[in-house]
């Protein structure tokens, strides 16, 4: 019978790892893998019957792939988190936001005030948008408090024209 024999190099980082593989009539697989001054980091053999290769090299490649992931740092998803994102509103953070929002001298541009709201709290603009009709203010535009209309369209329950409770959406009664 004929030996067949393959031979590679890859370098990984500062690791330059080589691969040979014989077939005689077993499969023989021999690793290592050296760093930039020739130490050796990395090495392994693995010898398998000839039928095995195939499904060995298979599952051995999603062993390694599972393995890499589990060490490797998560994936940066590309978006943002605001620091206190998902937490509750307290009763404090409510006055804060609707205050902010009824000082807006008129004109103000609402895109770039519930910008400017949403950094200062550290809370994503969407957030503050659907905050504003709870607390009485009307998100589309500034320094506005909601009519009782809109606070109806909105479905907020407990908010009219210049009122302010002290729980959103309760009955309880608060200060201005």
């Amino acid at each position: 019978m004929t030996t067949t024999t393959y031979e590679t190099e890859t370098r990984i980082g500062p690791t330059t790892y080589r691969l040979r593989a014989s077939a005689d009539p077993e499969l023989f697989l021999e690793v290592a893998g050296t760093d930039t001054s020739g130490a050796l980091v990395a090495e392994g053999n693995l010898r398998l019957p000839a039928d095995a290769g195939g499904p060995v090299g298979k599952l051995l490649s999603q062993v390694l792939d599972a393995l890499g992931k589990l060490g490797a740092p998560p994936p940066k998803s590309g978006r943002h988190r605001p620091a206190n994102a998902n937490l509750p509103w307290t009763g404090d953070l409510d006055e804060d936001l609707r205050a902010t929002w009824l000082a807006a001298p008129p004109g103000t541009p609402t895109t770039d005030l519930i910008r400017a709201i949403a950094k200062q709290l550290e809370r994503s603009a969407t957030s503050i948008r659907s905050r504003l009709a709870r607390v009485g203010c009307d998100p589309d535009i500034a320094g506005r408090p909601l009519s009782p209309e809109a606070a109806h369209l909105l479905g907020v329950q407990g908010r009219h024209q210049g009122e302010f409770r002290g729980k959103p959406d309760s009955d309880e009664a608060g200060e201005e």
